[in-house]
């Protein structure tokens, strides 16, 4: 009997994870890791954009999608791009990243606690503090552990900024979870391209150049105490559009509403994750989900992963395609 568990609920141990199929597409993170042909492309970029990502050019973007993202590119103006969940949102940086050579997406994740000091640098002065005191206890003077580039490192805005000939693509995610702080807080570094660090603008005198970590880990020159870009960033902010942003961030950005994706949009990227296959033995959960109900809220997302989990066909044990569907397919607005 064709049995898809692998938990069984039976209290006893098994071998069942050896059955274990190979993960969905989005989710294999060793594929995305350890790919022979990565190069510098974002190793995210499998997951994200499919593993026939090269698929993507058969995606047909909305005119004003276009129009926004290149927009944002001749003025060097963050992209602010707001929409449902699971409409694309953060898609569209490593789509940008992809199409134009951009390497490795710099992810910022907000949340309640973000600061402007996390997107920036951290400095960790304990560290260095105890790594001063381990060598006096063994009889050094400290001076050692005194290097601070050692203790200093950018966060994904602050590496962002680094000088380059070609910009990084910066995705700060859901801008709309932070205090109402943040957003503020942004606009002088988004406006300048630049930010100091003052732990070391106070030690210029001393020394000019020092050495400290970047975001991807690994190590550039800061001048001066001072960070400026040479080629802004392509910034892409997200929002769920649970709040209101202040007039002054708006006015610093080009502004996008991502509709959810219509038939064509859907089609590519189902095919771009499942491949010809998935698409025509999923064609009629991708009807139901775009005859949904006017207003109900359902992710591209839990639309894939219906289709991949239904393939494994539960029937033999009563799990019905339905029943999957209907566990998978919850609309995010649905009050429990």
């Amino acid at each position: 009997m064709n049995d898809w568990r692998i938990y069984r609920g039976v209290g006893q141990p098994h071998d069942g994870m050896q059955r274990l199929p190979a993960p969905p597409p989005w989710r294999d993170f060793a594929a995305s890791r350890e790919g022979p042909d990565n190069g510098p492309e974002d190793p995210s970029s499998a997951r994200r954009l499919g593993v026939r990502r090269r698929l993507v050019e058969n995606y047909a973007p909305r005119p004003a999608e276009v129009d926004a993202v290149n927009a944002a590119l001749y003025l060097r103006r963050p992209l602010l791009v707001t929409g449902n969940p699971g409409t694309g949102k953060s898609t569209m940086a490593y789509a940008i990243a992809h199409e134009l050579g951009l390497g490795k997406v710099l992810r910022w994740p907000i949340v309640s606690r973000t600061t402007l000091q996390d997107g920036l640098y951290r400095y960790d002065a304990i560290a260095r503090l105890q790594d001063v005191q381990l060598e006096r206890a063994r009889g050094d003077d400290g001076g050692g552990a005194s290097g601070i580039g050692s203790y200093i490192r950018l966060g994904p805005l602050g590496t962002a900024l680094l000088p380059t000939a070609r910009p990084r693509v910066l995705l700060i995610d859901e801008l709309d979870k932070s205090d109402l702080d943040l957003p503020n807080d942004l606009l002088n570094t988004l406006e300048e391209g630049e930010f100091s660090i003052p732990e070391l603008e106070r030690l210029a005198d001393r020394e000019p150049v020092v050495e400290v970590l970047t975001h991807d880990g690994d190590r550039v020159a800061v001048h001066g105490g001072r960070i400026a870009c040479t080629a802004f960033p392509v910034i892409v902010l997200t929002s769920n559009g649970e709040r209101d942003f202040p007039a002054p961030l708006l006015r610093r950005c080009i502004q996008l509403e991502l509709d959810p994706p219509g038939e064509e949009q859907l089609t590519a990227m189902v095919e771009a994750h499942l491949g010809a296959d998935g698409v025509a033995a999923g064609a009629d959960l991708i009807r139901r989900f775009l005859d949904r109900e006017p207003g109900e809220v359902l992710a591209a997302d839990q639309l894939l992963n219906a289709l991949f989990l239904t393939q494994h066909d539960p029937h033999a044990q009563g799990l019905t395609r339905e029943r999957i569907t209907e566990m998978l397919m919850q609309p995010l607005d649905r009050t429990r």
